[in-house]
């Protein structure tokens, strides 16, 4: 509705630009031929007045298409992160982190600027274009002979600008994606950086990258501005043309001098309406390379397809139950995990354990079905997870992942993430269970300490137990603990799992970690080597059993314990 009263607006603005040249021929050929200062008065003042309503016009036109511009911008970004956060992470490797963040902001500022000229500028040029011909043609229609020659010849340079520039920005938009991906990985990097003293080579990436980009668009701008001057220098020969030939029509008497005047005036309207065009296809090209990318985003279909059961089985409530499971990232490339077949009964410690590459992140990320299985299937309270709504799947289950991440904001805030319901008693006493509260009281701002970006003003260890409460305030049936200790000493990690083991008894506990003294103690202890279970059972049985495990008991713990 907005838009059309936009259109509308900028309709009546083209019309009073359209009568002005008009009303000057009359003031020129009647007003000042005949000396009459009144009629020059008289006709001055309605120039006055129509300029006036069409700058009105133009103020309610810019208004009102800046609002619908901008509410454009607004629902796309968000219609575009609501669909990025439907994706699976299959579909958010396929795009990686950079480009989309690149689609989400510079992609949808283009297609937006574009919607702001397109009832600014595209709906006004043509209109003030066509109708000075017409106004033009009514003045003189042997003289508008030379509009109809120009216009063609600028139409087919505006379609081969737009053509060759096209495949450019396209290439803009990909080297902007570089740009942002080499700061983002740079900004999630900076300490390693800066121990390291890298920063002579990421400034020399960082410079190859932004080179590129300079490149790509210096060169994209550079044959789209070729066409402009190009464009302007034809209408201006047929403005020569128009006062060269008008010139002898009003010497042999079948034109006047205002007539002329307005025909230039004309022909000047029709040189900035085109000009206006070819800016308007210029942000035109730059929006259709970004509107394709927004459309790709928006074209993706869910690699992952959503069941609509939700169950409620307390007899199985907790359970986890792998068979014959396959999975690779890459369906084309050998199995990551191979045969994986396992059950986690209700309110049971499970332990895995196995060297780094060997696939225990894999696994548990298939619980919450990160990813989907290659083959076999996973059992969460007796019902195959591919049946299950993905929602009622994952409040069921609470994750502390590997690597520790907290989000801007307070500590209370980001337990709150946990359970948005939690009152600060529950919250207190997850983070005492966590061993965290010990060191969250001694804060000057205690829970309502502020956390920087990422928690960089906390240490490995500190984030790693605010996490572990995190995930325990969702009071969750399974609790999946993904090598989220290993930043901690291990006399806290002892007392970690002694806590855990109290709070923790009716959940399903699945334990990830390199470190043997943290699954020893498990219910039942899974052994994977290169994506293959190698030995499940107590810690007893697995010595006995189990060479891997025997192996890496004697690695981390020594012949004289065993």
């Amino acid at each position: 509705m907005k838009f059309c009263i936009a259109v509308f607006f900028v309709i009546f603005e083209a019309f009073c630009d359209l009568m002005q040249p008009t009303i000057m021929s009359k003031i020129v050929d009647v007003g000042v031929a005949n000396k009459n200062l009144n009629y020059v008065i008289q006709m001055g003042v309605i120039m006055l007045i129509i300029a006036g309503v069409g700058a009105i016009s133009a103020c309610i036109r810019n208004v009102i298409s800046s609002n619908v511009s901008q509410k454009l911008g607004t629902d796309l970004r968000y219609d575009l992160f609501k669909k990025i956060q439907e994706f699976s992470f299959e579909n958010i490797d396929k795009f990686e982190g950079a480009t989309l963040v690149t689609r989400l902001t510079n992609d949808v500022t283009q297609v937006q600027n574009f919607v702001n000229g397109l009832m600014r500028i595209f709906v006004k040029a043509p209109i003030v274009g066509i109708g000075s011909i017409i106004m033009a043609a009514r003045l003189n229609l042997h003289l508008s002979i030379i509009l109809f020659a120009i216009v063609p010849v600028v139409a087919i340079l505006i379609y081969f600008n737009m053509k060759i520039g096209f495949p450019y920005f396209i290439k803009v938009q990909k080297s902007l994606d570089s740009v942002n991906g080499v700061m983002r990985e740079y900004l999630s990097g900076v300490r390693v950086v800066k121990a390291f003293n890298r920063f002579k080579y990421e400034t020399e990436r960082f410079e190859n990258k932004n080179t590129l980009l300079t490149h790509n668009s210096a060169t994209a701008m550079k044959i789209t501005s070729i066409f402009t001057p190009i464009i302007g220098f034809i209408v201006n020969i047929g403005i020569i043309l128009v006062i060269w030939i008008g010139g002898i029509y009003v010497n042999i008497g079948s034109m006047h001098v205002g007539q002329i005047i307005a025909f230039t005036n004309y022909m000047t309207q029709i040189l900035f309406s085109l000009m206006m065009v070819t800016n308007v296809f210029t942000m035109f090209v730059r929006a259709r390379a970004s509107s394709e990318r927004i459309s790709e985003v928006f074209s993706e279909k869910n690699s992952m397809i959503n069941g609509n059961r939700i169950v409620d089985n307390s007899k199985y409530r907790g359970r986890v139950d792998f068979k014959h499971v396959s999975f690779s990232y890459n369906k084309d490339k050998e199995p990551i995990l191979k045969d994986i077949s396992f059950t986690c009964k209700p309110g049971e410690t499970v332990g895995i354990i196995g060297s780094t590459g060997s696939g225990k992140s894999t696994l548990v990320n298939l619980i919450p079905r990160f990813y989907d299985v290659l083959s076999g299937e996973i059992k969460v309270n007796g019902v195959n997870i591919k049946e299950l709504d993905i929602k009622s799947l994952r409040e069921k289950i609470a994750i502390v992942p590997q690597k520790a991440l907290l989000f801007s904001g307070t500590i209370l805030e980001n337990m709150k993430w946990g359970s948005d319901k939690a009152s600060f008693k529950e919250i207190k006493e997850a983070l005492k269970v966590a061993e965290a509260s010990d060191f969250i009281d001694k804060l000057p701002e205690g829970y309502n300490e502020k956390i920087g970006q990422g928690g960089v003003n906390f240490s490995g260890g500190q984030k790693q137990r605010i996490s572990i409460a995190r995930a325990l305030v969702k009071k969750a049936e399974i609790l999946i603990i993904d090598d989220a200790t290993s930043a901690v000493d291990t006399d806290t990690e002892v007392k970690i799992r002694a806590s855990l083991k109290k709070y923790a008894k009716d959940l399903t506990c699945i334990l990830i970690s390199h470190r043997i003294t943290s699954v020893m103690r498990a219910d039942k202890i899974i052994v994977i080597d290169n994506g293959e279970i190698k030995g499940i059972g107590s810690h007893t049985e697995l010595l006995k059993s189990c060479e891997i495990y025997n192996d890496i008991f004697l690695s981390q713990i020594g012949k004289e314990m065993m």
